[in-house]
This record gives structure tokens, C-alpha cells and sequence, in this order.
């Protein structure tokens, strides 16, 4: 599945937003082992996606 994610910041956002993901599962490794699981795994889809996309013209 696709989608559109529209941010202020870009991908400099969305790039935050992938850091928080993986401080955020460091965090639930003890408690909620299956949800830091999944956000690991957001957190690599939208690194993944961030990198498929063309780079900027200088």
C-alpha cells in the first residue's frame, strides 16, 4: 500500500519521524517486545521509502 504524506519540513521530517520511531521502540523492548517490533519496522518502510526518492538537483 501506497501513501502521501505531506510535511512542512519534508523529508527532514520525515527523517525525524524515523528517529522517534526507533528511540520510541528502544524504549518498549521490555515491556511491549512486539510493539517495538512493528515501529522498527515503520521506521525501515520509511527510511527505505525516503531513500528510493530521487535526489535533489544542485
Amino acid at each position: 500500500m501506497a501513501a502521501l504524506l505531506s510535511l512542512p519540513g519534508g523529508t527532514e521530517d520525515a527523517a525525524e519521524i524515523v528517529e522517534a520511531l526507533l528511540t520510541a521502540a528502544d524504549t518498549r523492548d521490555a515491556h511491549a517486545p512486539i510493539q517495538a517490533v512493528r515501529w522498527r519496522a515503520l521506521a525501515e518502510a520509511i527510511g527505505d521509502a525516503l531513500d528510493a526518492l530521487p535526489k535533489p538537483k544542485q
